[in-house]
């Protein structure tokens, strides 16, 4: 039988490609769906996945959507923006597809890269993918960065079928999962344009461990919650 976790057109796949019911609902014991389907739904884009990248998540959809309207307020002109850690590149087309924007995408990951590419294609998007890490140095500047980093702490709680299947690299950081945050901060903040909007998905218990460090740019911020009402994201506004 259909497990709960499952979505009704999210079986008819499944049973289509595993017919007999007892090995699909086996593998699904260990293994994500969306591996066994290989794509998602993501902000109305077909978004291949594999074992190489991070599943994307409805909560990125919404990190995608807020950025998006806050982009259509600020900006009159085309956008420069670059995705930090782009993984399956699903922040990068979503956002290619929904402003005028040049879009660079970056990931420390040759193989999450090169599923990135494919994605972009079958997505009809002009995306400029580095392979790289978020903490080197950036050569240009931009009016959006945006990144879902590897947020959890190593001793953080992670479903076994997440961590035994899904890359650690996407998922983990060290300093109690501020690494990556604090990296980007210290780094890009000059690479960041006037006006411009640095965007985050954060950890929903990370709001306390962050706001000190963001006090300190004495810039504008913003921290936005989830649909479940839990702080999961963190906007901040430069406007010199």
């Amino acid at each position: 039988m259909k497990p709960d976790y499952i979505s009704e057109p999210e079986w008819i796949i499944l049973t289509k490609k595993y017919p007999n019911t007892e090995e699909l609902l086996d593998k699904l014991t260990n293994y994500p769906p969306q591996y066994l389907i290989g794509n998602v739904d993501f902000y109305g884009s077909i978004i291949n996945v594999d074992e190489r990248v991070l599943i994307p998540r409805y909560e990125t959809e919404l990190l995608v959507d807020k950025t998006i309207k806050y982009a259509k307020r600020i900006f009159t002109n085309k956008i420069n923006i670059i995705d930090l850690g782009t993984g399956s590149g699903c922040i990068a087309i979503s956002l290619k597809k929904n402003l005028d924007c040049n879009l660079t995408a970056l990931d420390i990951s040759k193989d999450a890269l090169s599923l990135a590419k494919t994605n972009a294609q079958l997505n009809n998007t002009e995306i400029t993918f580095i392979n790289k890490s978020m903490t080197e140095n950036l050569t240009n500047n931009y009016d959006i960065i945006i990144s879902n980093p590897p947020y959890i702490p190593y001793d953080g709680f992670v479903e076994e079928k997440v961590k035994n299947n899904e890359p650690n690299i996407a998922l983990f950081a060290k300093d109690n999962g501020l690494y990556f945050y604090k990296e980007i901060l210290n780094k890009h903040l000059d690479n960041l344009n006037s006006p411009g909007i640095i965007a985050f998905e954060i950890g929903d218990n990370q709001k306390e461990l962050l706001e000190p460090l963001v006090k300190e740019l004495n810039l504008k911020y913003s921290f936005e919650n989830d649909l479940q009402g839990l702080p999961r994201y963190l906007f901040i506004f430069l406007n010199k």
